[in-house]
């Protein structure tokens, strides 16, 4: 029980550790997510500013998305769709690794001109279109959204992952919303090397803009990766600890039987003992047998 004990909670440590690194190598360690609490709809800073942020560090930047999650209703013709629908920019696909597996993304000209067309998730594209759903249309808050692009499957293809979602240019978002402050952007760096850079970058053009830390927040991936990297390692420290003592009741039985085995050899030590055996022999004896039993 004591051994069995260790081996299912060392593995079940493992795969916690897995999943959680590979949720997190599916955001991208260069990602950078920026949110902002801002000080009011006339004090906030545009998606303007942070493009030309962007063009301006085209060493440590490499992408720039804003980020709008839009409350509205889906439907597909008579059917109203549970999803995830987020107004994006054309370099959202960058930002965030994703891959397409029909048609196009988002593009500039559609943010620009708040163009009707979005692009839609692998489980969207599967329940909804019977893997068909490119060129087909959506209902979003009584206007018509044509499918210009269907995304690969990043997870595993079901309602509660990412492939349940539906993109559309975040300018027909703040639209939706009835709101044109923009909160969230993602972005990415050029690499892991410049990641501490890129953030750097951004906090100052914040910090410059809003005169203090209080309303904004930038969070590095590669950051929380470490911070939850340590948090794993506790919590499998406090999981071996648990283990130990499992395998300590185990070592506890053992000694046990091996004292009952004593005591019911007597005859047996005897013998050994009138042939010439010495304390020593018969202790390492009983020291093998235990140490077998454990093995």
């Amino acid at each position: 029980i004591g051994v069995a004990a260790v081996i299912i909670i060392i593995s079940l440590g493992d795969g916690m550790n897995d999943m959680i690194n590979s949720e997190f190598e599916k955001m991208g360690t260069n990602l950078l997510q920026v949110q902002i609490m801002g000080r009011g709809s006339s004090q906030n800073i545009t998606e303007d500013e942070m493009y030309a942020l962007e063009d301006e560090n085209p060493d440590c930047i490499a992408a720039m998305s804003p980020s709008v999650s839009s409350m509205a209703t889906v439907k597909q013709g008579s059917e109203t769709l549970s999803t995830t629908l987020t107004g994006v920019g054309e370099e959202y696909i960058t930002a965030k690794s994703l891959e397409l597996s029909q048609g196009r993304f988002i593009q500039y000209i559609d943010t620009a001109r708040m163009q009707n067309v979005c692009v839609i998730g692998s489980y969207v594209n599967e329940e909804s279109f019977n893997g068909a759903g490119l060129g087909e249309t959506l209902s979003i808050n009584g206007n018509e959204y044509t499918i210009v692009g269907v995304l690969a499957e990043q997870a595993d293809n079901t309602s509660y992952g990412g492939d349940n979602s539906v993109y559309i240019p975040y300018t027909n978002a703040t639209r939706l919303n009835g709101n044109s402050v923009i909160s969230q952007y993602l972005f990415t760096a050029t690499s892991e090397d410049t990641n501490a850079r890129a953030k750097a970058v951004i906090e100052s053009k914040l910090e410059q803009f809003y005169g203090g830390d209080d309303y904004y927040l930038v969070i590095s991936m590669s950051e929380m990766m470490d911070m939850m990297g340590n948090i794993q390692g506790t919590v499998m420290t406090v999981l071996v600890a648990i283990a130990a003592i499992s395998l300590l009741v185990g070592g506890i039985g053992i000694m046990n039987i091996m004292l009952v085995s004593v005591t019911e050899r007597t005859r047996e030590i005897g013998i050994r003992k009138s042939l010439g055996a010495k304390g020593k022999d018969i202790r390492r004896q009983f020291i093998i047998e235990a140490g077998t039993t454990s093995v």
